[in-house]
């Protein structure tokens, strides 16, 4: 660089011009310059510090904005039809085990439970008294055969008794007495024969009216014992007779005690009718306790009741409404007991397992909880929708799908945060 000093204007012209050169030392640009070369150093330096961190940050960790809060939503539900008698919560109130919500006008069924205690009452008085008819029936059929077996064998003897008596009749008396008659036959005979030939011998006077007297006398004597055996004769006919007529009854008898020695033995069956009776009673007096322990039960059912500890929430039903079974009331959710469901991408799965550190951030609060995976689904989530995905050849489309996961979170105070199911929520598992 050239500079040109000139000293005086007046003395311009008498001074000769001396031009000087000086050499001006110029400061250094771009990286030439130490300072910019420090500073390019240090920022560079942070740079991948900066990046060092966000990558050991973040290479472990998989995170989702697809996730929301899930729990236990227990629906209530009538389970008898009547008119509903009084609700006794508002929505949105917090409940307690067994409290009682709803009630429902139990007059019906409780005159059910009257009636079936009626007759339950009779089933088991019913079952008494066939338990009772049982052995007496039993003690009854027992004496009954004992008696025709014993009148059975009276019969028989009697029935030998009259054999006896008939054959003894029939033979012996009866030839007896036809032997005496022939024997009174042959002696009147011969003494009406005597008396024929003393007749004239007492006329001729060859024997004396005394004698013929004797022989007369003889003669009536032997007469008189004839008619008396043909008598006997006759009764021992009839004898006959009177034994044949005794040995038929005596059969008729034995039979009649064979027929009821039958019917005794008949009777026994009568045990195990009663016996299958009473066990019918008691059969019955189990239904109608079964019938009285249902009716207790839809009883019972007229009041609904809460089944765990939350918030009732959703309230479809008023007094005076009548309701069916089956008809959803209102719905209980337990607050304290919640868990996040985060759909993760299936690329994002291949670290991860049950138990590894969770970090979840509510988009209600701005804030962040930790929590812990628990479990993985077994399917996807679009596979396990009301209407899953049929790919038909031709159509299909690779989508990358998402499986839900489920984060179960460290107790968290109610004052500082009260999750409800449904909030959306950022969730990130630290896969290390």
């Amino acid at each position: 660089m050239s500079v040109e000093i000139e000293v005086g204007f007046e003395n311009a012209t008498k001074m000769p011009r001396v031009t000087e050169e000086l050499l001006l030392e110029e400061k250094p640009k771009g990286l030439a310059n130490p300072k910019v070369k420090r500073l390019l150093m240090g920022g560079g330096a942070v740079v991948l510090a900066t990046i060092a961190g966000l990558f050991v940050y973040y290479h472990n960790r998989e995170t989702t904005d697809d996730a929301q809060v899930d729990g236990h939503i227990t629906p209530l539900a009538s389970k008898v039809y009547g008119r509903v008698a009084q609700v006794l919560l508002d929505d949105n109130q917090a409940v307690k085990t067994g409290q009682v919500l709803v009630k429902i006008d139990a007059r019906d069924y409780q005159a059910a439970v009257d009636q079936a205690k009626a007759s339950l009452a009779l089933a088991e008085s019913e079952a008494r008294s066939a338990g009772v008819d049982v052995p007496r029936t039993r003690e009854n059929v027992a004496s009954g055969s004992s008696s025709a077996d014993a009148q059975f064998l009276g019969a028989q003897a009697d029935l030998a008794r009259a054999q006896v008596t008939y054959e003894q009749a029939q033979t012996a008396d009866l030839a007896w007495a036809q032997a005496n008659v022939e024997k009174s036959r042959a002696n009147a005979e011969l003494a009406k024969a005597d008396l024929a030939r003393y007749l004239p011998l007492m006329q001729k006077g060859e024997i004396s009216k005394q004698q013929y007297d004797a022989a007369k006398a003889n003669a009536d004597a032997t007469a008189s014992a004839l008619k008396a055996d043909q008598e006997r004769l006759a009764q021992a006919e009839r004898n006959v007779d009177v034994a044949k007529a005794q040995l038929g009854a005596a059969k008729a008898r034995v039979e009649q005690a064979r027929a009821g020695v039958a019917s005794a033995h008949a009777d026994i069956k009568q045990v195990s009718m009663r016996a299958a009776d009473a066990q019918a009673k008691l059969a019955k007096v189990e239904q109608a306790r079964a019938a009285l322990q249902a009716a207790e039960l839809n009883l019972s059912y007229t009041e609904i009741t809460a089944p765990i500890d939350g918030v009732a929430t959703h309230k479809q039903v008023e007094p005076g409404q009548i309701v069916q079974a089956g008809q959803g009331l209102l719905v209980v959710v337990p607050l304290e007991n919640v868990w996040v469901t985060a759909n993760f991408k299936e690329t994002q799965l291949r670290n991860m397992k049950a138990g590894q550190k969770a970090e979840v951030k509510v988009d209600t609060y701005g804030k962040t909880f930790s929590g812990r995976v628990d479990s993985i689904a077994a399917a996807t989530g679009s596979l396990l929708s009301l209407l899953p995905p049929e790919n038909a050849t031709g159509n299909y489309v690779k989508v990358v799908q998402r499986i839900p996961v489920k984060i179960v979170l460290d107790p968290i105070p109610s004052r500082q945060a009260v999750l409800r199911p449904g909030m959306n929520v950022d969730a990130t598992v630290i896969t290390n």
